[in-house]
């Protein structure tokens, strides 16, 4: 969740912009503050380890660098989302500890019992982090006359949970030292060398990347890098080519969210071009299971009802975070599909741990980003072709899974791998119902709360529509199964609830209706999203009059309305669409 970088600098230059911009390409995983440390290059600072950190956005940060300028040709940056302690300026990072600064994503468990025994030998904690522990510990090591090198290895084994940090010493000053576990770490090469959370942070600085092995340590000076395994042996770490993502605009929009909505038609058929399935892919497989969070979870059940549909192999769809902790039962003959929007959710990333380490299945991912942890831990990976996707809220991102699993479902079935080419065109002309849109967001957006309902592969989306309007307008929403509106979601409906409808004309089209009239007895804020006409559905509502398409590529085009809805109810509101509160766009902790 939480953004590090760090930089070397070559010929004395000062990295602090550097680090600025490297932050600024974090923004996107979310945070609540940011903060900057380098070893001073300034003669009156004698080495000494200087920092700035601010609450709030990187703007702060800035305002307060532009008062108290730093100087130093190796440093370390860091956007925080708090998890222990309050998103304060005091508990920012870097931490610092006499000689040592570092930065952390991840959580450490046992910080409770290592806080103890630091009290114990004399250490005054100010913070509210669990990540303080951590550079007192390594502090207490280098009082004891150990090396850098050795005070870091030391500290490390003694916590427990997940961790990337990067460590800077007064007494080092050309050299960062970063060590991973359960938490990505990335070397950059190129006119910098940098470590980072991720390859696009680094991208502007670097050619190529190299990816720290879970345990994995390594240290960079101007000289190059030395990586160390989990065992501490001098090791090679293989380089790839990084894919240049360069600066993303809004361009004429005034949200990343809108300008990522109106991309789909151009996702959607990069998505389709570019992912042709061959079905030997399924050769063996009895049972497929699939693997996700969030959005990406939802998107994961509509592909259970077209798999179960068309390829007629049993699918299981679970939670990754609960997963793993219900020891699951998983036979050899399974295809696990993991899905993730950045490749790097570190619950869906264990959960593939563990089936690897429990059963000799084959895995696969579909995710958004190339040489990401999941896609490298996957012995095949499909690849959304969604491009960057900088608002928290998934929207392209999630519709291009969908396009991936529909086209893995329909790989036998030429006629719906024809009927998916026409998908581009039907989403850019449901992306005119932008007006009558707004009508209703402005029949909403004063709501305490909304219910979603959907039938078929579109209860999974009505899911999906339910948790956008949560995420980006803080209204609570819940998504149900249409069918199971009399058992008990009936109860909630006032004449103050609005009710939104999923309502193709399909073999189901008449069970929903009833719904419908059942929601117009007692309730007055009935929206219908359908390609039905009012005379069909015999109801005085409003309806989104969606273009007719086959029933199993619904999910896909019903997802843009939806999207639709909870923007223009966030603008309406008046939140930070694209940077809700309490959210990161990539989840890196459990």
């Amino acid at each position: 969740m939480c953004g590090i970088i760090g930089i070397v600098g070559k010929n004395n230059e000062n990295v602090v912009q550097k680090i600025i911009s490297g932050l600024e390409r974090l923004e996107y995983r979310g945070y609540d503050s940011a903060g900057i440390a380098v070893v001073s290059t300034k003669k009156e600072d004698n080495n000494k380890i200087c920092r700035v950190r601010s609450a709030g956005k990187l703007t702060n940060l800035k305002e307060k660098l532009k008062k108290k300028q730093l100087q130093g040709y190796v440093g370390i940056g860091h956007t925080r989302w708090a998890t222990h302690g309050k998103p304060t300026e005091i508990n920012a990072h870097p931490m610092m500890s006499k000689d040592v600064a570092l930065i952390h994503n991840g959580i450490i468990e046992n910080y409770k019992e290592l806080k103890f025994s630091l009290e114990t030998d004399g250490y005054v904690f100010e913070l509210e982090t669990d990540t303080e522990v951590i550079a007192h510990l390594i502090q207490r090591e280098f009082s004891k006359g150990l090396s850098p090198r050795e005070s870091v290895r030391n500290a490390v084994k003694l916590l427990e949970g997940t961790y990337a940090i990067a460590v800077i010493f007064s007494t080092m000053p050309d050299t960062i030292i970063a060590v991973r576990h359960n938490s990505p770490v990335v070397v950059g090469f190129g006119e910098n060398l940098c470590v980072g959370s991720d390859a696009g942070s680094l991208s502007s600085m670097c050619d190529e990347v190299a990816f720290l092995e879970d345990g994995d340590s390594v240290e960079i000076s101007e000289k190059g890098a030395i990586f160390f395994d989990k065992n501490f042996k001098e090791v090679e770490r293989s380089h790839v080519k990084i894919e240049k993502t360069g600066t993303v605009s809004k361009g004429i929009y005034p949200h990343f969210m809108l300008k990522e909505i109106m991309d789909q038609p151009i996702s959607i058929r990069n998505t389709i071009t570019r992912n042709t399935i061959d079905p030997s892919i399924l050769n063996n497989v009895s049972r497929i299971l699939i693997i996700a969070c969030g959005t990406s979870f939802y998107a994961g059940m509509v592909a259970k009802y077209w798999i179960e549909t068309f390829l007629k192999i049993p699918t299981d769809i679970e939670i990754a975070s609960e997963f793993r902790y219900r020891n699951p039962v998983i036979l050899d003959n399974t295809l696990m599909i993991s899905i993730s929007q950045s490749g790097e959710t570190i619950d869906t990333l264990s959960a593939i741990e563990y089936v690897r380490s429990n059963s000799s299945c084959k895995t696969m991912a579909i995710v958004n980003v190339k040489n990401s942890a999941i896609a490298r831990a996957s012995d095949l990976v499909l690849y959304t072709e969604a491009g960057v996707e900088m608002c928290v809220a998934s929207t392209k991102a999630f519709t291009a899974q969908l396009t991936v699993l529909a086209s893995i479902a329909f790989c036998k079935n030429e006629f719906l791998q024809q009927q998916l080419h026409n998908l581009p065109t039907l989403c850019e002309s449901i992306l005119t119902t932008s007006e009558i849109i707004k009508t209703i967001a402005k029949k909403i957006y004063k709501s305490s709360s909304a219910i979603y309902l959907g039938r078929g592969n579109l209860y999974p989306i009505a899911l999906e529509g339910a948790l956008k309007l949560k995420e980006i307008s803080y209204i609570h929403a819940e998504g149900f199964a249409a069918g199971e509106m009399k058992h008990g979601p009936i109860a909630l409906i006032d004449e103050n609830v609005p009710i939104i409808f999923l309502c193709p004309k399909n073999e189901l089209f008449e069970k929903t209706v009833s719904n419908i009239q059942e929601s117009m007895t007692r309730g007055k804020n009935i929206f219908v999203i359908t390609d039905a006409t009012n005379e069909e559905i015999n109801g005085n509502i409003i309806n989104i009059q969606m273009p007719s398409i086959q029933s199993a590529l619904a999910p896909i085009v019903y997802s843009i309305p939806l999207q639709l809805l909870a923007y223009h109810t966030a603008v309406l509101r008046g939140t930070d669409v694209d940077r809700p509160r309490n959210l990161a766009k990539s989840v890196t902790v459990e």
